[in-house]
């Protein structure tokens, strides 16, 4: 009825219809799990039934399908509705989904916006990226399969970026012959699961993409189910209790000052609500002034809530920048330097300890450095394995310590305090997502202790892979000043036709030059020939049999490649 209802709307006043159109709720949907359990059939198919779907994308869609795009020639479908999403020519051509895909649709109750996301093991950091912002997770399970390791690894996920409903479509029950045991088999293996993840929602569907079973159309097939199809879960599924309207959080992203007569805080709101005629508090400085007007581009506003993007102006001058938060006296945030966090990792290159990255946090960036890698989430046991660092897909846990503080929420709290993304700052390269657990471990204050200000923004291991050596200071003597000198530089030769960088350089700078990779050569005063203190083993007088043995010795302790 309520199609209808648009339908003549969009004929008789298409103004009124963009208006009613504008206000729908927005659902963002990711479709998760593991590879070929039919995420992209299962969106193309709901977008197909759901009337989401222009008619040009229809028809080169049937063209590519006449064509055997994925499935070859003679394809019993006349349809293939992975096709819809899966745009990429590798995409098509492997028949996989490789990157994330978003599609729009609307239904006469809400508006949707759906991330189709890979499930190949090696590209966990695009599903992270494309569940980042969604409210429900719809995870596919191949009926004939059951709950799989990859299954798990993205329920996790889903449970660590704090979506809070997840809805278990179990696909292909059609290939099983809709047996209900099947069914209620791996919906309690998926429910008994994701109750140690803490997932307040869990709703089980069965499902069969391809046909179009209980996607949109209930159908005949499983007369014992008598639960909602995945559309009308997903106009209905609540989203209001989903929100943090307790606790509000401004971040201030620019100040806008056309005139003496004007000085707005402009930003988006992260949670909470504030109305005209509220005290608030300026963080980091904690002064304090009354909300005068809620400017917007459409006029002023008596409330925003969030994730409203609005101009505050408040009753006092104050001293607030881009960075600082704009909060309730009673609902502060925690502040701290050191983080307990949760680290999607994201690059290629794995994460290297003795390095500083940038870490953005709501509109604050500041340095910060990797304490302690607490260890890789084991996805089967949802326990951490000790672990030295985080390559590419893994999902650890790690203390971070920033060089000023963050005002933060722990992220189940506070989606939109809670998270943050780690940068090189070299590269500018996004090398990690991160969520923020819950501050008990945090040290906060007094107990933060000194951050590692002078951390480098270059590694001993980038230099080592650069130059292809680590530093090392040799100590060199002779009988006398001379020789030890002839020494030093017959030894700097041999090290540089060996492809090594050295420099023979005064004791006092050694540790410097050793720290930058450099071999660094010191003459003494003294019978000596050293490498870090430890001595090299050479006939004394014989100088190119002392280079080649602080060759060999360099080779021996690993400072060359």
């Amino acid at each position: 009825m309520r199609e209808l209802e648009d339908a003549e709307l969009a004929r008789t006043d298409i103004e009124g219809y963009l208006r009613r159109h504008e206000h729908k709720e927005l659902l963002r949907l990711v479709v998760i799990g593991s590879v070929d359990d039919g995420k992209s059939t299962l969106i193309g198919r709901l977008l197909h039934d759901a009337h989401g779907i222009y008619e040009d994308q229809l028809s080169a869609v049937q063209r590519a399908s006449s064509k055997g795009a994925t499935r070859g020639e003679g394809s019993e479908a006349a349809i293939d509705f992975s096709l819809l999403t899966d745009g990429l020519r590798a995409e098509r051509e492997q028949g996989i989904t490789i990157d994330v895909a978003y599609r729009y649709f609307s239904t006469a109750r809400r508006k949707f916006i759906i991330a189709d996301t890979p499930g190949h093991l090696q590209y966990t950091r695009n599903m992270a990226t494309g569940a980042s912002t969604a409210n429900v997770a719809i995870i596919l399970i191949d009926a004939r399969l059951g709950v799989l390791a990859q299954t798990r690894r993205h329920a996790y996920i889903a449970s660590l970026l704090g979506i809070p409903h997840l809805c278990a479509c179990v696909n292909k029950m059609d290939l099983v012959g809709w047996d209900q045991a099947v069914f209620q088999r791996i919906a309690d293996e998926l429910g008994a699961f994701a109750g140690k993840l803490g997932i307040p929602d869990v709703r089980c569907l069965p499902i069969s993409a391809l046909r179009g079973d209980h996607v949109v159309d209930r159908g005949d097939v499983a007369p014992w189910y008598t639960g909602p199809t995945l559309l009308e879960y997903i106009e209905e599924v609540p989203l209001t209790g989903d929100l943090n309207l307790t606790d509000l959080r401004f971040p201030v992203q620019y100040v806008i000052r056309p005139s003496l007569d004007y000085r707005g805080f402009a930003g988006q709101i992260a949670s909470g609500v504030v109305r005209r005629g509220d005290e608030l508090v300026a963080l980091p400085s904690g002064r304090r002034s009354t909300v005068t007007s809620i400017d917007t581009h459409d006029g002023p506003l008596e409330e925003a809530f969030a994730p409203m993007s609005v101009t505050l102006r408040l009753a006092d001058a104050m001293d607030i920048s881009r960075g600082d938060m704009l909060v309730r006296e009673g609902a502060r945030p925690e502040s701290s330097q050191r983080l307990d966090a949760m680290l999607v990792w994201m690059a290629e290159r794995p994460m290297d300890p003795d390095k500083s990255y940038l870490i953005k946090h709501t509109t604050r960036m500041v340095r910060a450095s990797i304490e302690r890698v607490v260890g890789i989430v084991d996805p089967d046991t949802l326990q951490p394995v000790p672990a030295p660092r985080l390559g590419l897909n893994d999902i650890g846990r790690v203390e971070l310590r920033c060089h000023q503080p963050l005002f933060f929420d722990a992220y189940r709290r506070n989606r939109g305090t809670g998270a943050f993304i780690l940068i090189d700052s070299l590269s500018n390269d996004t090398v990690a997502a991160g969520m923020i657990q819950a501050g008990t471990s945090a040290a906060t204050g007094a107990d933060a202790g000194p951050a590692r200000e002078n951390a480098p923004q270059v590694s001993a291991a980038e230099r080592r892979a650069r130059l292809g050596q680590s530093g090392a200071v040799v100590t060199i003597g002779g009988s006398d000043g001379a020789s030890a000198r002839e020494r030093a530089f017959l030894i700097e030769r041999v090290l540089f036709d060996a492809g090594l960088v050295a420099a023979v350089v005064p004791e006092v700078g050694a540790a410097a030059v050793a720290a930058a990779g450099v071999i660094a050569l010191v003459v003494v005063p003294r019978p000596a020939l050293a490498l870090d203190g430890a001595a090299v083993t050479s006939a004394s007088d014989d100088h190119e049999a002392a280079a080649r043995a602080v060759l060999a010795a360099l080779g021996a302790a690993g400072r060359t490649s």
